[in-house]
């Protein structure tokens, strides 16, 4: 069971309680007192803070006990991961201290101007001479928050926030979150449009589905700078590596096992995509409506697209009528689809990814006693397909070439990247994805994206540790390489 750290501050009346009765109930509700720190004290009455230890489970209760107590005001109420975003999470520093007036001179005025006109004169002066060389827009409308939903633009700042600090993190890239006030596709395509000469890349995030297809098509053929919607390519690319590895565990082939995908938005339409580009020959899509089946009649262009592909079945049905047989189940839907028989109905060494947040298709105690190798998208489980290992390593590469764009091929190239991570002798059925904490993660991704960049033409700068290199040399991944170039 986790524990959550609580931080109370309570104004205790002296003449109804005590703070030693105040520790019973702490302690009655399974929790300890790790912390007392007075505010103000009175004659009759006193505040204090009062951190807690308590297990999540029992963490409510505890609370609602405190409150209960005669002679107790609880004031303020914090936990540990609340405490985590106070004021935000995230800051801008310079690079360099102003000291005095010749400092001043040279970053502002009059010094500026002459790397003003610079870029006036050359705007791809840009890329050396401002941010843009390593910035990146973390773009949402707040329509798709996580498991949450249509939350808006302020309630969906913490997840961007926490997103720009991976990716400074993880790979030291300077990304900011920007969360537009409107939920209309083209005003966001306008907008997008109007503040990119400041970045070098675009990260959409959390923009419901069919929205999403269209503000990221538009974006891609407007702007000369990668648009990479995450919840799309980012969650393709890493399922696509999980899948990988788990095809060597089980000893099946990419061409020769049926793959059914459960939720067909935005994350699974790019799955379907990159499973078709990646050689799969029997696919089946599925949604709340049942089976897309090849040739069907579909209002959702993406939809559409899907039903013209050879390699999607004729076969319609619901869920548990088709996935019997099937070697691959890919849930990107919501929790409680998939039932034990439905898994016991699939082909022999089952392969099930259920990661819908924050409860997955079907849990892992009904799954495992069915399923060969078994992923969720949640961090307590073996096997966690995290978009993290993805993001930071796409643009870090794609800036560090000055990429036009990520195209498929990139895409794939990531995917085997993150599944090479895995080492043959470290492969197995409870680890077959890299943790995203792995060093090796960022600078591999970020090797594959150059080496598939130059490779199509999509690169425009070739960094220092790729020039000189022949081909066959670049599709060979550095994993000593830096992180910028």
């Amino acid at each position: 069971m986790g524990y959550e750290s609580l931080m109370l501050r309570m104004e205790f009346n002296h003449e109804r309680t005590s703070f030693a009765e105040v520790a019973q109930t702490v302690s009655r509700f399974g929790g300890d007192i790790v912390a007392v720190d007075a505010v103000s004290s009175g004659a009759g009455s006193s505040i204090r803070d009062i951190t807690v230890q308590a297990g999540q489970e029992g963490s409510e209760a505890l609370i609602g006990a405190i409150r209960a107590m005669n002679g107790i005001s609880v004031i303020h109420l914090s936990d540990r991961t609340f405490l985590a975003h106070l004021g935000g999470k995230i800051a801008v520093q310079p690079k360099m201290q102003v000291k005095n007036r010749d400092d001043l001179s040279r970053v502002y005025t009059p010094g500026v101007a002459r790397v003003c006109s610079a870029i006036a004169e050359d705007p791809k002066k840009a890329y050396s001479l401002t941010i843009k060389r390593n910035t990146v827009a973390v773009i949402t409308d707040g329509t798709a928050v996580l498991g949450l939903g249509n939350i808006g633009p302020y309630a969906a700042a913490p997840v961007m926030e926490g997103k720009a600090m991976l990716f400074k993190q993880l790979a030291d890239v300077d990304a900011f979150p920007i969360c537009l006030d409107s939920q209309d596709t083209e005003e966001i395509i306008r907008t997008v449009l109007a503040i990119s000469p400041i970045f070098g890349g675009i990260n959409l995030e959390d923009i419901s589905s069919p929205r999403c297809f269209e503000i990221e098509r538009r974006l891609q053929e407007e702007l000369d700078i990668p648009v990479f919607h995450d919840d799309q390519h980012g969650t393709a690319i890493v399922v696509v590596a999980g899948l990988l590895n788990a095809l060597k565990v089980v000893g099946k082939r990419m061409e020769d096992v049926r793959i059914v995908v459960n939720g067909i938005g935005a994350a699974g339409v790019s799955i379907c995509k990159m499973l078709l580009a990646a050689g799969v020959r029997q696919l089946t899509p599925v949604d709340r409506e049942g089976a897309l089946v090849r040739g069907g009649c579909y209002e959702q262009p993406m939809w559409q697209w899907l039903s013209m592909q050879p390699q999607v079945g004729s076969r319609g049905g619901t869920l548990s009528e088709v996935i019997a047989g099937a070697d691959v189940f890919i849930g990107v839907s919501s929790g409680k689809v998939l039932v034990s028989s439905d898994v016991r109905s699939m082909a022999a060494d089952p392969i099930v990814f259920a990661m819908a947040n924050p409860e997955p298709e079907i849990s892992p105690e009904e799954a495992l006693p069915y399923a060969r190798i078994f992923a969720t998208g949640r961090s307590d489980y073996p096997n966690q397909i995290n978009n993290v290992l993805v993001f930071p390593g796409v643009f870090r590469g794609a800036l560090d070439c000055r990429a036009s764009g990520i195209n498929e091929t990139m895409k794939l190239a990531a995917a085997r990247a993150i599944a090479g991570v895995v080492g043959s002798s470290e492969l197995d059925e409870q680890y077959i994805v890299p943790s995203i904490f792995n060093e090796r993660v960022v600078a591999d991704v970020r090797a594959a994206i150059i080496g598939a960049a130059i490779q199509t033409g999509a690169a425009r700068r070739v960094p220092p540790d790729f020039r000189g290199l022949t081909p066959e040399d670049r599709s060979v991944v550095p994993t000593a390489s830096g992180l910028s170039g």
